[in-house]
């Protein structure tokens, strides 16, 4: 039905931009740092101590690790890795493994050249099919990272590289170095950052301290200093010459790029928050429109209604009625059809079928498994068409056969899911037609709900939906978040009352005429009959005979086994000489399984249907303990502008 269509499209666009939006904001993240920490101790042999903190929040991952670029005119090597977990005030000290391994033994790890020639330090988490808060600390020492210059020595380090690959809430960091300055202005500091969210400073004559909120995965830290030279006494990295007059203008015209670019990132933002305000306006407007619109048109709508109030009713509404044409009367929907319900339909059509003499079912005495469906007829004018589909859908079986059993029947239709669903197709559509055509159903209204539910409703959801995560994917970029707040405040508020007045509007198209509401009602209270019918008086207990006609709408409804077992209470002494030849079908529903055999076979069938198109293959899909390495490669000193 088209309904299903625009549903599954606007359902389909939203789930797209979900899948974009949780790809923008995560990251493809199963890991976030709640905190990444450095603390860097500047040595006067030129070296570096680091130790790294990562507050961490890990799922479905094996092994962590971080890759040093190996260049030789920044530091010479890196030596004395250590790796300890302090989650808890038990520290667990990692053993050290000097072997490369893509997924590392759980609390174990190296630190060595890997086989791209670059520095790798790797450990092991072993949380490969559950998800933990980690605090790993990280220790190493840089040799010769520090470069000696005759008026200052330098420190440039990139703490994080643009391959880093996780979120942190937050990134921080203290440098101290080997001995106090006279003052603090002879300490110089700059950091460098892609997203002009941080700050560094000296806060003493020997510390400096940088941090950046809200880090995101694939933009570099690096941090340059430069301190008195004559705290340095040796290093491999000796220039005779000065450095302070370069550095300056090269961070002078870095700075002024900055600056020229944070005045253009904040132009955008004003332009992005004129723009949503803009956005948010409109659509409240268009919303609050249709709402008047719906409202109006609500007025001139006439609703079809129900004029009887049944709670049981202990005939059958309409003594041609089909099973299939019952169900969607009784569902008061034209899209009635699972898996499930075509299996009950097409055991309920059979039992009809029976009682018209176009076939006959035989059971066997001695097997009551070995059922047999004998065809009487192949063809009576007098049946509907959704009849008709499943009488012919026997004798196309049988073939030239005039007897087929069930078992041969469920067989076929298990391979045969293409043939179901063109059955299941067709008897939808046919019975549709035919409960319109006696009036119980109106098309032309139908048409026009289906028109208006889906312009209305469908897309009044999609933009709440769609605005919503896009506004979200916008959060960065405008200069308040409450412009955002406010905005889906006013839309959601806007959109709900337009959903409720298009709500309306729909519920009065109720496509179903009166007459189609009246035996809706009548169904409604036979069914509630036939699931209580033993506990009422004996005396308002239809005879035996009539329940033949019964079983037909209880197995169509899905409730025959539960109808059975109160007839075999009820008429205990009838259903222990009861036999096929004076009860008929009768004996054959309460003496088997007859009702659930072509459910189960459709069933089958459809899931036949579903694993044919999952495409070749064998064994199992991943492996290596199931665990992600994530490579969170840290390029050092690659000199980054901004």
């Amino acid at each position: 039905m088209k309904t299903k269509k625009y549903l599954f499209e606007v359902i389909f666009s939203v789930f797209v931009i979900f899948i974009l939006t949780s790809l923008h904001n995560k990251s493809f993240a199963s890991l976030y740092l709640n905190n990444l920490d450095f603390d860097v101790k500047v040595n006067s042999d030129a070296s570096i101590d680091v130790t790294e903190i990562w507050n961490i929040n890990i799922e479905e991952t094996n092994t962590l690790f971080k890759t040093f670029k190996t260049d030789k005119t920044k530091y010479s090597s890196i030596s004395n890795v250590a790796v300890t977990d302090i989650t808890t005030s038990n520290e667990v000290a990692f053993s050290q493994i000097n072997q490369l391994m893509y997924h590392v033994t759980k609390n174990c790890y190296y630190g060595m050249i890997n086989k791209d020639g670059n520095f790798e330090i790797a450990w092991g988490v072993g949380l490969d099919n559950s998800k933990a808060t980690r605090k790993y600390m990280i220790q190493y020492k840089v040799e010769d990272a520090i470069a000696k210059y005759n008026d200052y020595s330098e420190l440039y380090w990139q703490f994080v590289g643009n391959d880093f690959e996780i979120d942190s809430s937050k990134v921080t960091g203290k440098i101290r170095l080997p001995q106090k300055a006279s003052n603090k202005d002879e300490i110089k500091v700059w950091g460098h950052t892609e997203d002009l969210n941080g700050e560094i400073y000296a806060t003493t004559e020997d510390t400096i301290e940088f941090e950046i909120n809200k880090y995101k995965s694939g933009r570099f830290i690096e941090i340059r200093s430069l301190f008195p030279t004559d705290m340095i006494y040796s290093s491999n990295r000796i220039y005779n010459k000065t450095i302070l007059d370069s550095v300056i203008a090269e961070e002078t015209k870095w700075a002024e790029e900055a600056n020229a670019k944070r005045l253009k990132w904040q132009r955008n933002r004003k332009m992005f928050s004129y723009g949503l305000v803009v956005l948010y306006i409109f659509l409240s407007s268009v919303f609050l429109k249709n709402s008047i619109k719906a409202s109006e048109k609500a007025k001139t709508i006439t609703p079809y209604k129900k004029t009887i109030n049944v709670e049981y009713f202990r005939e059958i509404p309409r003594s041609n009625s089909t099973p299939s044409q019952a169900v969607m009367i009784l569902k008061k929907s034209l899209n009635i059809f699972t898996s499930l319900e075509i299996g009950q339909i097409f055991s309920a059509t059979l039992l009809d079928l029976s009682l018209k003499k176009c076939i006959e079912f035989e059971v066997s005495p001695t097997d009551k498994k070995d059922i047999k469906i004998k065809i009487l007829k192949r063809y009576d004018e007098n049946l509907e068409t959704s009849e008709k589909l499943i009488l012919d859908f026997i004798i196309n079986v049988a073939k030239e056969q005039e007897v087929i059993t069930v078992k041969e029947l469920r067989k076929y239709m298990k391979k045969a899911p293409t043939k179901i669903s063109k059955l299941k197709e067709n008897i939808e559509k046919s019975s549709a037609s035919e409960i319109t055509n006696m009036k119980l159903y109106d098309e032309q209204r139908a048409k026009e709900k289906l028109e208006y539910e889906t312009k209305s409703i469908a897309f009044i959801v999609f933009i709440l939906i769609a605005v919503g995560m896009g506004s979200l994917w916008f959060l960065n970029y405008v200069l308040s978040p409450k412009i955002i707040l406010y905005g889906l405040l006013a839309i959601a508020t806007t959109g709900t009352i337009n959903l409720i007045f298009a709500g309306k509007v729909a519920k009065k198209l109720q496509p179903f005429t009166d007459e189609g509401i009246n035996e809706s009602e009548q169904w409604k209270g036979l069914k509630k009959f036939m699931e209580n019918f033993s506990m009422l008086d004996k005396r308002e207990i239809p005879e035996l005979a009539l329940w033949e006609h019964y079983l037909v709408y209880a197995t169509a409804f899905g409730i025959a086994d539960k109808v059975i077992k109160q007839l075999k209470i009820v008429y205990k002494d009838l259903y222990d000489n009861m036999d096929m030849n004076n009860y008929g079908y009768m004996y054959l529903m309460m003496h088997t399984d007859f009702s659930s055999n072509f459910s189960h076979a459709i069933s089958s069938s459809y899931s036949s249907t579903l694993s044919s198109g999952s495409g070749s293959g064998g064994g199992f899909s991943g492996g290596g303990g199931g665990g992600r390495r994530r490579p969170e490669v840290v390029a050092v000193d690659s000199h980054y502008k901004y």
